[in-house]
């Protein structure tokens, strides 16, 4: 919110993730998906940026695993993959606001100084939907699963808690964490939320988050929008 001078004043709703990092606090999402696939802490492992695909030519690696749990076992490794996703912003860059905090004498810094806002479509059916279709699927053959972690908005954006949600892993093929910022003494940490197991068509159908509308609604639309070639 603006405050009367101009300035960044109280805000107003709820804290959104825009950077990935963010989810790195205190290796929170580790050691809860770790404690969901049935991991000891002790016993838990992590990797980072593990290559999944190779391009058809160059065969250098053309898609990543954010992050690896693993345990090793017997001389065999056991594992699941985990993708992090913040969501994107539509609107100008942040060049101007960098500028303006440069600019800055006052404690309290300038209002933003252009609209943007979440982008929940562009985040989740233009890039997380096709990251699970493309990981999944292999995952699912190799005997691992694949987690999502998104924060509680990004999740209320594509329909929140599933009606009947399940917590058994044999029920599904990919793994929802939901982390939630809570605000504590003055800043926010990252905190456990809810989470739960769906099968990869069911996630792809939550992050589609809409429906074909009515073939006489499109015509009429249609109809209004043509022009003469």
């Amino acid at each position: 919110m603006q405050s009367e001078d101009g300035r960044l004043g109280e805000p107003v709703g709820e804290p959104v993730i825009v950077c990935p990092a963010r989810f790195e606090e205190d290796r929170l999402l580790v050691f809860w998906l770790a404690e969901i696939v049935g991991f000891a802490p002790e016993d838990a492992l992590v990797a980072r940026e593990i290559p999944f695909m190779l391009g058809t030519k160059t065969k250098k690696p053309a898609g990543k695993i954010d992050l690896v749990v693993a345990k090793t076992s017997n001389g065999e490794v056991i594992w699941h993959g985990l993708e992090i996703q913040a969501v994107f912003f539509s609107g100008s860059g942040m060049d101007s606001e960098f500028d303006s905090l440069r600019d800055v004498t006052m404690e309290r810094p300038s209002f933003p100084t252009a609209i943007r806002r979440p982008d929940w479509r562009s985040s989740s059916a233009k890039r997380l939907m096709p990251q699970l279709q493309i990981k999944a699927p292999t995952l699912r053959r190799w005997g691992s699963k694949v987690a999502v972690a998104v924060d509680r908005p990004f999740f209320d954006a594509v329909g929140g808690p599933s009606p009947n949600y399940s917590r058994d892993l044999n029920d599904g093929d990919v793994i929802w964490m939901v982390p939630e910022l809570v605000g504590d003494g003055g800043r926010h940490r990252l905190s456990r939320g809810h989470w739960e197991v769906l099968t990869l068509e069911a996630s792809t159908e939550k992050l589609l988050a809409a429906s074909t509308i009515r073939r006489d609604e499109f015509e009429q639309t249609l109809l209004a929008k043509l022009k003469r070639i």
